[in-house]
């Protein structure tokens, strides 16, 4: 949501600058420092100073309709299946939640894990309200709202923080859609405590398996990355898991990782990508064929993609290539598109300097194959955000579209400045001038679809309705497959990689990027494992980085 509200406010024209929640003498400091006519709050964890609230308007973003108060906010609307939820911008005051209301949005809900619907529904509402609340402060004449809870349409109440006791699931009674909406509604933090092999996790990524029973609450399967546990009238695949430890820190891993030697007598049950979907079940990869058009889906949680997800997707989009189809989709998923390799898993790693070695290639192979392809022509499809190898990922297409609303982060610094692959330096050149380029890797900001169109990272973007979007790229791609121009568009795209090849090997560029990446993975300056370790670890920053901290360079 920041990002979003960053970019967006950018295009207006409006002067930014960001810092990070550190404490009341940081935030103080930095308010004195830039002197803003305007503060907004996009994600708050605690209260802003009241120096600041009583002197200037500080807008703070509350992911709930008008009335409701307290921290579980989405949580609550998602366990209490709520038909229609909403965003509020309210001005900060001495209650929390409770302050004037300058605008509100509302939006139907859907079924859907916490963290898809906020990155949905809620950064759209949040957007247009926060843009609605900017110009009306602009225009010195608006008067923001008091809650009143004697007004009718106040609909929402004041809510105490989630319990786990509240998301407990008694696998004896719990139907099916119960422990869904119980795991959904703590997608993304905390997730659902409960037992494993006689110790405690962390439950999150939950989907429903139409076709399994067993006894409920055990584990009668697993695939890929997943295991599949039983309910009293059905079974739920759950994707991950966070060891509870009371002595040390523990990440979110998949399920199958997390309970690495716990599985070896549950049965792995496969499940071909390229098969059709005829029933309710967990894949993370698939494919679906109309016409002459292959849409490939890789739907990776939080958009990582370890070693094995790599190689499996390259797999099958090499199985794609073979399939009677004149264009690929390569459709990512719809939360995000992809985010590069898997920090979690690397950190988890015996070795995780070898963990990000390994993921490192199978990303780049799989770069590769889309790269060499010469039978189809490729189109990268991005429903959702795309960070890091990610948004280098999507360059390996022919053409590269995007969600309006969706946000981009081509660049790699902000990890511990590593250096990236994935053929970057190939790939990139061949769509922006060397100053983009330089600005893109450097700056560290994130690029939302419009100033990624002009500049020519992408193609285009359009719709920011996620079933206008699919419609769209779908007969875009058909159009493409139906042209008669196609076996001139397949020739143009051969002749152009064989010159490319001649001028410079794309295995030089390879050898180019990982030299710089094994120095990150194994040399003498630990920036990458620290940045790593932090990020997986959700560290708190010490400071806000200078490039984001504008007032801080001044």
């Amino acid at each position: 949501m920041t990002q979003r509200l960053f970019v967006e406010l950018a295009q207006l024209g409006h002067d930014l600058s960001i810092e990070f929640d550190i404490n009341d003498a940081v935030t103080c400091e930095a308010v004195d420092l830039f002197q803003p006519d305007l503060i907004i709050a996009p994600f708050l964890k605690r209260a802003i100073p009241e120096t600041i609230w009583r002197k200037l308007t500080c807008f703070i973003v509350h992911p709930g309709v008008v009335g409701d108060r307290g921290p579980s906010a989405l949580d609550w609307a998602i366990m209490q299946g709520r038909s229609e939820w909403g965003v509020t911008v309210l001005q900060a005051n001495a209650e929390m939640d409770a302050g004037d209301i300058w605008a509100t949005e509302v939006f139907p809900m859907r079924f859907a894990r916490k963290s898809s619907v906020y990155r949905h529904e809620v950064v759209e509402a949040a957007t247009i309200a926060v843009l609605t609340a900017v110009k009306r402060f602009l225009s010195g004449s608006y008067r923001p709202v008091p809650l009143d809870y004697s007004h009718s349409e106040v609909r929402g109440r004041l809510n105490a923080s989630m319990r786990q006791i509240d998301r407990s699931i008694d696998w004896q009674r719990d139907a099916t859609s119960t422990v869904i909406r119980k795991i959904h509604a703590a997608d993304g933090f905390p997730g659902v405590l409960d037992k494993l092999f006689g110790e405690s996790y962390y439950l999150f990524d939950a989907c429903n398996e139409e076709n399994m029973i067993g006894e409920p609450g055990t584990i009668i399967a697993k695939r890929n990355n997943a295991i599949c546990r039983a309910t009293i009238d059905g079974a739920v695949w759950i994707g991950h898991l966070k060891h509870k430890n009371e002595v040390e820190q523990t990440v979110k891993l998949s399920a199958t990782s997390a309970l690495k030697s716990h599985l070896d007598n549950v049965p792995e049950i496969p499940s071909d990508p390229l098969a059709l979907k005829l029933h309710e079940t967990y894949r993370d990869i698939w494919f679906e064929q109309k016409n002459e058009v292959g849409y490939l889906h890789f739907a990776f949680y939080n958009g990582a993609m370890d070693t094995s997800q790599c190689e499996r997707l390259r797999d099958a989009y090499l199985a794609a290539t073979k399939r009677n189809v004149r264009v690929i989709v390569l459709m990512g998923g719809s939360d995000y598109w992809s985010n590069g390799i898997h920090l979690n898993h690397i950190e988890n790693a015996s070795s995780p300097a070898d963990e990000s070695w390994r993921n490192i290639n199978a990303m780049n192979n799989l770069v590769q194959a889309i790269i060499t392809s010469n039978r189809q022509l490729i189109i990268a499809a991005l429903q959702g955000n795309a960070g890091a190898g990610g948004v280098f990922l999507s360059l390996a297409a022919d053409y590269i579209f995007a969600r309006a609303s969706i946000i981009l982060n081509p660049h790699y610094k902000s990890m511990g400045n590593l250096y990236g692959s994935e053929y970057w330096t190939y790939l990139l050149p061949r769509r922006v001038n060397a100053s983009n380029a330089k600005s893109l890797i450097h700056n560290r900001l994130p690029v939302g679809s419009l100033e990624a169109s002009h500049i020519g990272l992408i193609d285009g973007s359009f719709t920011l309705n996620l079933e206008d979007f699919r419609k769209k790229i779908m007969n875009i791609a058909e159009t493409l497959a139906a042209s008669q121009n196609f076996p001139s568009l397949i020739q143009q795209k051969i002749q152009r990689r064989q010159s490319d090849e001649q001028q410079k090997p794309l295995e030089s560029y390879r050898n180019h990027e990982l030299e710089h990446m094994q120095l990150n993975f194994y040399g003498f300056d630990p920036s990458y494992h620290v940045a790593r370790y932090h990020f997986v670890y959700k560290i708190p920053h010490a400071w806000t980085p200078r490039y984001l901290a504008q007032h801080r360079r001044l």
